[in-house]
């Protein structure tokens, strides 16, 4: 079996290169994950060998058996991150041992083996290295890395397979949301529960985010960007967006944001801006804030802001809530003060534009 701890990549550029004047082209205007680079980092595994065979490569379409175990029984994760330019120049990850390490935890719960946290660093930081070129020029671009692990072993049966393969893409990124519009509106979705007690909703998995198509669906319909879901045993408590975390400033000085028992995908970004709150003086209560709670206070004026926040969208000022009884503005509907300032402060640390005390940063080269 590979020794997982020393496993070392081999690295193969492609030998067709693009040309250089037409990927500036295509940065121009990447949008979000449509644009994809040259390479991708893949290792595999099995039960006899372990993980092994690691590389980087060309980026192509990869061959997979109609029986293969992912596509009947869904065993697949990943994860979401991204590579920045910093303000001298060089780039960087933030905080990619947390990626890792909830990489390792979504493992788990799928029954699928864990990366080592070594061997998931190392293939993101050669393949952003290698592909260090597809940078957009656009303000606010970013690299977009997309690990993700599926079960690849050819069986129809219920168990776990004895096969995976891991792998890594890059996509050149813009802003995420289409609209371009200073505040979001959402849609509560009452039909569609995105996970439930001792489901999978902490882990990263596809399938969660297979369940919210039909409720993002909807919200698009009513001219949403986003989909908020409640609990799935009451109905009642919110939870979160389809792809993000919500947090609730309220006129007391509190932070309100969902807890995560288990329903809720623990999300980096969270985690980051409820500390960078606490250096603001706030008070981040962790706790359960349910839709009429939303609604009465948005009413009163208790509530000044809603905000959402992920890797993907970072911060983003909710503005109006829809919902099949009606609809409810947060303050004016525009973005929120304090919302602007803790997604400046995250992305002037992740760009390198402050000094960084937390360590969050990673520079690659």
């Amino acid at each position: 079996m590979a020794n997982d701890d020393t496993l070392e990549f081999t690295v193969e550029k492609t030998t067709s290169p693009i040309d250089p004047a037409k990927r500036e082209q295509f940065l121009e205007d990447p949008g979000f994950g449509n644009l994809f680079t040259e390479h991708m980092a893949m290792v595999h595994y099995t039960d006899e060998k372990g993980w092994h065979n690691a590389r980087i490569q060309k980026r192509e379409p990869i061959m997979m058996d109609p029986a293969s175990s992912v596509l009947h029984y869904a065993q697949e994760i990943f994860e979401g991150m991204k590579a920045y330019r910093l303000a001298d120049g060089d780039t960087a990850l933030f905080r990619p041992e947390q990626n890792a390490q909830r990489f390792q935890r979504s493992a788990k719960r799928m029954a699928m083996p864990e990366l080592p946290e070594v061997t998931f660093l190392e293939s993101v930081e050669k393949l952003v290295d290698i592909d260090r070129d597809w940078f957009p020029s656009v303000e606010g671009g970013s690299l977009y890395l997309r690990p993700f692990m599926f079960a690849s072993e050819v069986f129809l049966g219920v168990r776990p397979s004895r096969e995976y393969l891991y792998m890594v893409i890059a996509s050149p990124a813009g802003a995420y949301f289409k609209s371009g519009a200073p505040a979001i509106t959402i849609w509560v979705s009452e039909d569609y529960s995105r996970a439930a007690p001792g489901g999978t909703g902490a882990a990263k998995c596809g399938g969660n985010y297979a369940a919210s198509l039909v409720a993002q669906a909807e919200a698009i319909e009513r001219s949403c960007d986003q989909v908020v879901f409640l609990d799935a045993a009451e109905g009642r408590w919110v939870e979160e967006l389809g792809g993000m975390n919500l947090f609730f400033v309220m006129d007391d000085g509190r932070l309100i944001t969902p807890p995560v028992t288990g329903t809720i995908l623990p999300g980096i970004t969270r985690e980051s801006i409820i500390i960078l709150a606490k250096e603001e003086g706030l008070d981040v209560v962790e706790e359960p804030y349910s839709i009429d709670q939303w609604r009465d206070d948005a009413a009163s004026g208790r509530l000044l802001e809603t905000f959402a926040c992920g890797t993907a969208a970072v911060v983003t000022s909710v503005g109006t809530v829809k919902s099949s009884t009606g609809e409810f503005k947060i303050a004016s509907g525009g973005p929120g003060q304090l919302t602007e300032k803790l997604r400046q402060k995250l992305v002037d640390i992740q760009r390198g534009v402050v000094e960084d005390t937390h360590g969050w940063v990673k520079r690659l080269f």
